[in-house]
């Protein structure tokens, strides 16, 4: 028989989950493409009147009956906008009243808080993860639910102490329920979070997660072959490459503590790594 007790935990996880929480005021059919729109697939006309031949030819790399979805389209156009405004920052404060004035992630809509990072600007070492979760949204801040005490216990094991340490994540604002972020929401975040790299240029990166290491290092293999491995980490505005390397999500070692020995080999080598003058 079920408790009251029993009833209010089963609430909590549905809250928890995102259940409370509106995604968009009308359904969207996703399925919906319609014919490309010239403007769109093809750079304004000028005066000069086309000749014949040319009229009756098709957009170069578009051919005739082509579906593309404005969806799509639309997102490039954020992509572009997300680069332009995350270049003018150059500072932390700034990058965050540039996220705060972006409407391109459909995240922003639906999340309590931005939640950018949390760490001196300064800082040698640096943690990205995934997303935040239900206890980062409420506070704005990266790593503070169960994970993130986790993982202050993981540094702590090194004499490494968590305000030491620059924590972001590759999207700023929480997915509904907890989900993982779409090809797109990722997309249009990774501007902002490479310009924050750009920033602070750590001596060490560490990518929380293998979503976080597919986002910046560009590897598409799980986590248990990308950890305890060393890449670099590049971009046109760093001076130099920066050391990375990727880490169990402390969300999966609270499920599975056996992997707690993989992390204590990979945070001690990631400490060798930073005492190195």
């Amino acid at each position: 028989m079920e408790t009251h007790a029993d009833l209010a935990a089963a609430l909590q996880w549905h809250i928890d989950a995102g259940c409370d929480e509106c995604i968009s005021d009308e359904p969207i059919n996703r399925f919906e493409l319609i014919d490309a729109a010239p403007a769109l697939l093809k750079p304004p006309q000028t005066q000069a009147q086309p000749d014949a031949g040319a009229s009756a030819q098709a957009s170069p790399g578009v051919s005739r009956g082509t579906k593309v979805d404005p969806r799509e389209v639309d997102n490039n156009q954020q992509v572009r906008s997300a680069v332009m405004l995350a270049a003018q920052a150059k500072t932390v404060d700034e990058l965050r009243q540039a996220l705060e004035s972006f409407e391109g992630c459909i995240l922003k809509k639906t999340a309590t808080n931005l939640v950018l990072s949390d760490g001196p600007e300064d800082a040698k070492l640096m943690l990205v993860a995934e997303a935040p979760g239900a206890e980062e949204d409420r506070q704005g801040v990266p790593f503070v639910g169960p994970s993130g005490q986790l993982m202050n216990a993981i540094l702590a094991s090194v004499d490494i102490a968590r305000e030491d340490v620059m924590i972001s994540n590759t999207v700023f604002w929480r997915p509904p329920g907890n989900r993982t972020p779409t090809t797109q929401e990722a997309a249009v975040c990774k501007p902002f979070i490479e310009r924050l790299i750009e920033i602070v240029s750590p001596k060490v990166l560490i990518c929380v997660g293998a979503p976080s290491a597919h986002t910046l290092l560009g590897e598409t293999q799980g986590i248990s072959r990308l950890r305890g491995k060393w890449f670099s980490f590049q971009t046109p505005n760093l001076s130099h490459p920066i050391d990375a390397t990727a880490l169990f999500h402390p969300a999966y070692l609270l499920r599975t503590p056996i992997k707690k020995r993989d992390v204590w080999n990979d945070i001690r080598m990631i400490k060798r790594k930073l005492d190195e003058t």
